[in-house]
């Protein structure tokens, strides 16, 4: 039997892998290959960071099954003819990708490979849901999350595939780029020995985590998630964002707990399916990750000028505000930011500070280790206003009452920001590790003032839309 190819990108796991699965009942010598295409080479900084620990964590799990990772650089469909050339392979399956452009790309690579006699085939792997197969009764897609939810809620997910424990090896393995020449994560700097101490890599963890979850936390999931101070979330958008885990798992798992009667995680499944809807929109309005989703926004006069003072204070954590800076610190330190924090974040750089979404996307896009294309588009223009879902465009979340609120007890302020207490913590600390040295801060600095207040960007807001047509 010839061998197979299995092209991995962000599924890098062997349980519930269905174009691993598929390549296994096939026969024949399995190939893994990741390539280091337009597709990692466009990553940002820290994203690049984690897909590289993510790579090599995968490389040495096939090792131990007495397979191997076999890494190659170029265009994708170049080094798949290039390796069917050198190892005779029959066959080249992969996990099917949402974003559009690389649907595209996608396309023509299975064409070509079809055309030179090579069976290629696509698998679903990274939804619970393709974003064609959920309709409207109308037969549209949904633009309002809710009645997706509802319409899916129910659904009959198909079962969990076993691990793939053994892969046949090919005689002699082609060649392998090494992975420390490709550099991946050259840009994170001096950041990164930082936010590996907080990074939970492969597929092994990944099922740790969801199973300490749901065994320990979920019964409070539904309050203990807005909590930035409290450990109340699953964390496993690191790992769902490279495939360490699948949906499918998750899903199964949530349902599980929630028939032992943990009815809180009814709320987990709900955000495994708010990710299904980020992906759904970028699907079928691909312009979610570049422009207004209203049109109507693209008229507002939103600074777009990344140097303005405002923004340079935003992004260093300087704001003044402590939830947005301890936000903002939580992701230097960490490379992940709570979900309630990033709400507060974003909605106070594009309502308080005025600046447009773009800016905040962009910047997430190189500094979160779960930067996901489609989940950081939606979240971006939901706070906005822009977006499909939105929160009303005249809500302009009060980043102090916010913390009050959620934060009572001023743990997530202390834990991050170390100017504003006499002993910080060394999470506090860590931040003045992990940021450019040419930020010139020290923990000795004074803490700022708010470079705008809140009820001062609330009105400034108000009037920035007073008149105006959304």
């Amino acid at each position: 039997m010839s061998p197979t190819l299995v092209w991995f990108r962000r599924d890098l796991r062997l349980r519930d892998h269905e174009a691993l699965s598929a390549a296994v009942a096939r026969g024949g010598p399995i190939i893994p290959v990741f390539i280091y295409d337009e597709a990692v080479s466009d990553l940002g900084a820290a994203p690049a960071w984690r897909m590289a620990a993510a790579v090599v964590h995968f490389k040495d799990m096939l090792k131990s099954i007495g397979s191997d990772l076999i890494l190659r650089r170029g265009p994708a469909q170049k080094v798949l003819q290039d390796l069917v050339s050198e190892t005779g392979a029959g066959a080249v399956y992969w996990s099917r990708s949402y974003d559009p452009q690389y649907q595209s790309r996608d396309a023509t690579i299975k064409s070509t490979l079809k055309e030179a006699g090579i069976t290629a085939q696509s698998f679903t792997g990274h939804l619970l849901f393709e974003p064609w197969s959920v309709q409207t009764k109308t037969g549209g897609f949904y633009k309002v999350f809710t009645p997706m939810w509802k319409a899916v809620r129910g659904a009959d997910i198909s079962g969990i595939l076993p691990i793939c424990s053994h892969l046949p090896a090919p005689d002699v393995w082609p060649a392998s780029d090494n992975l420390l020449d490709w550099e991946l994560g050259h840009a994170m700097r001096r950041g990164a020995d930082v936010v590996a101490k907080h990074a939970v890599v492969g597929e092994e963890r990944a099922l740790n985590r969801l199973n300490e979850f749901l065994q320990n936390r979920v019964g409070q999931y539904a309050t203990d998630r807005d909590l930035p101070g409290v450990d109340g979330t699953s964390g496993l958008s690191e790992n769902l964002t490279h495939g360490e885990i699948s949906p499918r798992q998750c899903w199964h798992a949530g349902m599980a707990a929630l028939h032992k009667g943990k009815a809180d995680a009814e709320v987990f499944v709900k955000e495994l399916v708010w990710r299904e809807f980020a992906y759904h929109l970028l699907h079928h309005t691909p312009h979610i990750t570049t422009q207004n989703w209203r049109p109507e926004w693209d008229a507002f006069p939103w600074n777009t000028n990344v140097d303005h003072p405002h923004v340079q204070a935003w992004m260093q954590g300087r704001t003044g505000i402590p939830f947005v800076d301890a936000g903002m610190r939580q992701m230097y330190v960490t490379g992940i930011m709570h979900n309630r924090a990033r709400m507060i974040v974003a909605s106070y750089l594009t309502k308080h500070l005025l600046s447009h979404w773009r800016i905040g996307q962009e910047w997430f896009a190189d500094c979160l280790l779960d930067w996901d294309p489609a989940s950081n588009a939606m979240g971006w223009q939901w706070a906005a206003g822009s977006g499909p879902d939105a929160a009303p465009y005249f809500r302009v979340f009060n980043p102090v009452t916010q913390l009050e609120k959620f934060d009572k007890s001023g743990v997530y302020a202390r834990n991050w920001i170390a100017e504003a207490t006499p002993n910080p913590t060394q999470t506090a600390l860590s931040y003045f590790d992990a940021i450019p040295r040419a930020w010139g801060l020290a923990p000795t600095d004074a803490y700022p003032g708010p470079i705008v207040s809140a009820a001062e960007g609330r009105v400034k807001a108000l009037d920035a839309y007073q008149n105006r047509r959304f």
